[in-house]
């Protein structure tokens, strides 16, 4: 383990056209320490340098080579900032530089030591764990665009490439449902079924297992309606009638059963109970 974020061996400096040169290694890709080398550089050459990156290390082994070369192309002292989690490998680099002219600069290994020493954990010592974390928050991002633009029946042309499919009346929770499936990471569409329009052709072309009718109770839906409605309720009773709800919600079903999806009721039920439902059938369908 390194006693110290820094380990200089020699005084002289490493730099090329004014530009520092930084080599890098990581157990994932490099990005968190190619950010502080731009970081610290910005100090020296106005925002320039010269990275040599060596990502997804896992043994001294990968490291030795890339070191070896970077030294001998180095007149001067080599600069080197590593990230890795496991302790076992960051402490072979650390004995293998002892007698090489490296700076070399942990970034990872003190914050994880400290975290360790002030919580009383073990640190996991697993590679890219920031990464997958970013990936899964920038996945979430693309999901809920995705839901956005594929709400209420926008762009049936892309209905393929949803991950998930929702079909339903007027409000029968289509919309919050695509939102808070899409906050768990999947690409929801959601299309309107009523009774004065053909659902868009493209829905018949989507693998009807990632299809799901949503249907509730008429004299829910009716309710529901009249107060959606509020004052305008008098100029749109077809609306909230509850003869028009119980058509609409039938023709709805001749849709859903012509498809063959899975029909989900969403009466009395929360977002998150009907979204576990259609995720079990969905995963079911679709095993990772």
């Amino acid at each position: 383990m390194y006693t110290s974020a820094i380990k200089l061996h020699t005084t002289k400096r490493t730099m090329l056209d004014d530009r520092p040169v930084i080599n890098i290694i990581s157990d994932s890709i490099g990005d968190s320490a190619a950010t502080m080398a731009i970081a610290a550089a910005s100090q020296f050459s106005d925002n320039r340098c010269l990275i040599n990156r060596l990502p997804k290390v896992s043994s001294l082994a990968q490291m030795v080579p890339f070191i070896d070369e970077h030294l001998n192309d180095t007149k001067d002292n080599m600069i080197l900032f590593h990230t890795i989690a496991d302790e076992q490998l960051r402490a072979e680099l650390e004995d293998y530089l002892m007698d090489k002219e490296v700076v070399a600069v942990d970034l990872i290994g003190p914050a994880i030591d400290a975290i360790a020493l002030a919580t009383g954990r073990n640190p996991r010592g697993e590679p890219g764990l920031i990464r997958e974390t970013d990936e899964a928050y920038y996945r979430r991002i693309d999901a809920m665009e995705f839901a956005v633009e594929h709400d209420d029946g926008r762009n049936p042309e892309n209905l393929t490439d949803a991950q998930i499919v929702l079909i339903g009346v007027s409000r029968s929770s289509k919309t919050p449902l695509s939102i808070y499936l899409a906050t768990l990471g999947y690409n929801v569409a959601n299309i309107p079924l009523t009774l004065e329009s053909e659902p868009p052709r493209q829905l018949f072309d989507v693998d009807f297992r990632r299809v799901f009718g949503l249907t509730t109770d008429p004299n829910l839906l009716s309710a529901i309606r009249q107060r959606r409605l509020g004052n305008a309720s008098a100029v749109a009773q077809k609306y909230a009638n509850i003869d028009s709800v119980i058509d609409d919600l039938e023709q709805a079903q001749r849709v859903m059963r012509k498809i063959g999806c899975l029909i989900v009721r969403t009466d009395n039920r929360a977002i998150e109970e009907v979204a576990q439902e259609i995720l079990r059938y969905y995963h079911a369908s679709f095993p990772d």
